[in-house]
């Protein structure tokens, strides 16, 4: 983890007792840093809501935490149960403050490289593509599926498991989404590589905006932190990204975190 990021965490305070902090994955790559985030987090905020990121489940060869695909997500789950922090395996709270009540529903989707650059390419000519424009995501080397032959078919299997519990929620109340990859293909139209959408999310999520009662959805992952609105609901990508990222002129900040509710429109 970088000194910077670091500080961002030691440093981090909540404006009242009772605010929730919604972690939109990659805290870290190695498991010591990933458990010292967490538990510190965990300390400073009433609530910690987390969905995992590509980069927690990377297994690093030189991290002492050898475990692989599914084994290391059910690792993770399990230390964040241990500091009493939510996860996509959870009961969804309920946040009863202001501009609640929503219930607020973290997601473990993953991507099945359906966002390509040319909708008639099949999933390996937008690969190769990629790989000719010297485009790879490191999860082609660290993120294992395993016990799944692949990633699209984990991704496949977290759709089906999520999209179930969704419907099962009912419409009681809003829901605020919260997953590592945006839910809809629109945000990656500005990424400086195209190719790199491939890694970025399913189109099968497009529709949850609208089929389930959605107040906002927050997500990571890109490095571009904005508010946007697709399908007439609200998108906030919250990532801090890294220092080399901050320092370019006009970069944006999410630090201190975005608010998410009660929310104001400037």
């Amino acid at each position: 983890m970088h000194p910077e990021n670091r500080r961002i965490v030691e440093e981090l305070r909540p404006v009242s007792d009772r605010d929730w902090l919604i972690v939109a994955g990659d805290v870290g790559e190695m498991s010591q840093d990933i458990a010292w985030a967490l538990e510190t987090l965990s300390r400073n905020f009433a609530r910690v809501i987390w969905a995992p990121g590509n980069h927690e489940l990377w297994t690093p060869r030189d991290d002492p935490l050898e475990l692989r695909g599914l084994a290391r997500y059910e690792h993770l789950v399990a230390l964040c149960r241990s500091l009493g922090v939510v996860t996509p395996e959870d009961p969804y709270p309920v946040w009863e403050g202001p501009g609640g009540p929503v219930v607020v529903a973290p997601l473990f989707v993953l991507y099945d490289y359906t966002f390509r650059t040319d909708p008639s390419h099949t999933r390996r000519q937008a690969l190769e593509q990629a790989y000719e424009n010297g485009v790879v995501c490191t999860d082609e080397f660290l993120l294992h599926p395993d016990p799944y032959p692949s990633r699209q078919a984990w991704c496949a299997a977290r759709l089906e498991q999520t999209e179930a519990r969704l419907a099962a929620q009912g419409s009681d109340l809003p829901l605020v989404l919260v997953n590592h990859f945006p839910l809809t293909r629109e945000p990656t139209d500005i990424l400086h590589y195209p190719d790199f959408a491939l890694w970025c999310g399913s189109e099968r999520t497009a529709d949850w905006l609208t089929r389930f009662p959605v107040e906002a959805v927050v997500y990571g992952h890109l490095h571009i932190p904005r508010t946007t609105w697709y399908r007439g609901i609200r998108c906030e990508e919250v990532s801090v990204g890294y220092p080399r990222e901050w320092r370019r002129p006009g970069h944006p900040r999410t630090v201190p975190p975005r608010r998410i509710l009660p929310y104001e429109r400037s």
